[in-house]
């Protein structure tokens, strides 16, 4: 009996999903996506769409949290007046600080709006335009580095926040044209090809290592006078430094993200999707409940007005700080150009590896290593950052997680809108989202640095040349906290080696130079001997 009505109902449900997908298929939007033509259907692309967001919902609070870290656009005039005191100190942004954790937490939410909007338009953009079922979001390692290189944590860097947006548009501006003129894929072949790996994998290291920190992650290493840094997890730390003061491995809130780490790899070992997701759900559940040493509302006049904001639930949040804070002030110096040159060069890469790896992965690469839509996903990638820096985001790129959705056979553009409309629908959850702590999001970049470690075996290992700049391009980013060094180190080194090789030739070529010349000075001399014998007979 009960078999028997739930088989009816699946013959049901498989009759009106056939109706609708035939409905669709043969209206504007099917003929316009290509569905048939794709071999796809409208229940299929939806099913992909929302395989895909899932697995990359993750980034709207990691990229906010990431950001956040920078300041933004507070500044010591945040900051809460001490009451002994007529003014607040320059320390006060490194400091506990009432006033500043206010703005900073202004900050997060308007980021994570930014995030929401700069996601939702690239993705639907990406769909409608180039008609390619490929997500876009602010990507990992270019949100580091504008976090924890140019702007510094919590502006202790080079850059201020508005003149670092300056340098993503002015970047995503000179990306645009690139991809306009068809200049893309031949810039990336310039690059050796092992430090374009390393690249990769030396960013990944760079966020692992972010998300191991106390301020920024988990909090397992922390500073150490001695050895620089070292084990941590303390139960006591230094507000400001992070040093252990107490208790090492005894930190509550570094067991509850050990836990969801092992959730996410256990879902990723077993494909499971939004694996990613699940661990960051299971510690922020746990971390809402007041009360508890992993509470992320401690009681504090701060603890208390994030409460109160939570509680809300579903709130629209408006950005009121960090659209359009771009400032061209204090643009012509070195720091900038370095930072303009690193993140063009993350972006010709990282974003064309992207994509070219999921149109693969799709099956959309003809014979001649093209793919249609190709052209028009260069500018909706590239358009896109523009779009991101008037949001206070760092560049926006292809996502890989929109493998998720290829695997659940999305071929058209139609899954990209999906993923926006899924963005959208995010919106209105801020108070939530909002109010995911550090030690959530500290397992997601881990675990992304070991997804972007996968390009390391394709490092050619055995020739020397090869092997140590893509070495020295990973090792010098996470301990020199520095992605743009690690380039420079890397391609620097690769010159120096292939100098070698270069000398070679030219010794080769001078020496064959001096070979032949000699030779025609025999010959000449010979040619003159003759004709003085002649002359004499």
């Amino acid at each position: 009996m009960g078999n028997g009505l739930l088989a009816r109902i699946g013959k049901t449900w498989r009759k009106g999903e056939k109706r609708l997908n035939d409905a669709v298929a043969s209206s504007r939007v099917g003929i316009y996506f290509k569905l048939e033509a794709s071999k796809s259907c409208f229940t299929k692309e939806l099913r992909a769409g929302l395989a895909t967001f899932l697995t990359m919902a993750y980034i709207i609070t990691v990229n906010a949290t990431i950001i956040a870290d920078s300041g933004g656009t507070c500044s010591i005039s945040d900051c809460s007046v001490p009451a002994n005191q007529t003014a607040a100190g320059p320390d006060c942004m490194l400091q506990p600080n009432p006033g500043y954790e206010a703005c900073l937490a202004n900050i997060k939410s308007d980021l994570i709006v930014g995030t929401v909007l700069s996601s939702m338009i690239g993705s639907i953009a990406m769909g409608v335009l180039a008609n390619l079922p490929l997500g876009l979001a602010p990507g990992m390692g270019s949100n580091a580095y504008l976090a924890y290189n140019l702007v510094g944590f919590h502006g202790s860097g080079p850059i201020k926040y508005q003149t670092a947006l300056a340098v993503v548009l002015v970047e995503g501006c000179a990306f645009l044209a690139i991809s306009a003129l068809g200049l893309r894929e031949k810039l990336a072949k310039l690059f050796p090809r092992s430090v374009r790996l390393a690249c990769a994998a030396g960013i990944g290291l760079f966020i692992a290592f972010v998300g191991l920190q106390i301020h920024q992650g988990v909090g397992l290493v922390g500073p150490d006078p001695s050895t620089l840094v070292t084990i941590t997890a303390c139960a006591i730390t230094d507000p400001v430094t992070g040093e252990c003061l107490g208790g090492k491995m005894h930190s509550s809130k570094f067991w509850l993200a050990s836990a969801g780490f092992l959730i996410t790899s256990y879902g990723l070992m077993k494909n499971v999707k939004g694996s990613m997701i699940y661990g960051i759900v299971f510690i922020t559940l746990i971390s809402w409940f007041r009360d508890t040493s992993v509470t992320v509302f401690p009681n504090t006049p701060l603890g208390d007005t994030n409460y109160l904001y939570f509680k809300k639930v579903v709130d629209f949040h408006t950005i009121k700080s960090t659209a359009g804070a771009i400032s061209f002030s204090n643009f012509n110096t070195s720091e900038v150009w370095v930072a303009l040159v690193t993140l063009l060069y993350v972006d010709v890469l990282a974003t064309t590896g992207t994509l070219f790896t999921m149109a693969e992965m799709g099956g959309f690469v003809n014979d001649k290593g093209g793919f249609e839509g190709e052209y028009l996903a260069y500018l909706v990638d590239a358009g896109s950052t523009v779009v991101g820096s008037a949001l206070g985001m760092s560049p926006i790129a292809t996502y890989v997680e929109s493998s998720a959705g290829l695997r659940e056979g999305g071929r058209t553009g139609l899954t990209a809108v999906t993923v926006g409309f899924c963005f959208f629908l995010s919106l209105f959850f801020i108070p939530l989202l909002s109010s995911v702590p550090p030690w959530a999001i500290g397992p997601s970049l881990v675990m992304v640095g070991v997804m972007m470690m996968r390009v390391v075996k394709d490092i050619n290992w055995g020739d020397m040349k090869e092997a140590v700049p893509a070495f020295i391009t990973m090792l010098l980013m996470p301990l020199t906290y520095s992605i743009a060094n690690g380039i420079i180190g890397g391609i620097g080194l690769y010159i120096a080696l292939s100098l070698y090789d270069h000398l070679v030739v030219l010794l080769k070529w001078l020496v064959e130079m001096r070979r032949r010349v000699v030779q025609e000075h025999n010959q000449v001399s010979a040619t003159a001997g003759v004709e003085l014998s002649n002359e004499i007979i």
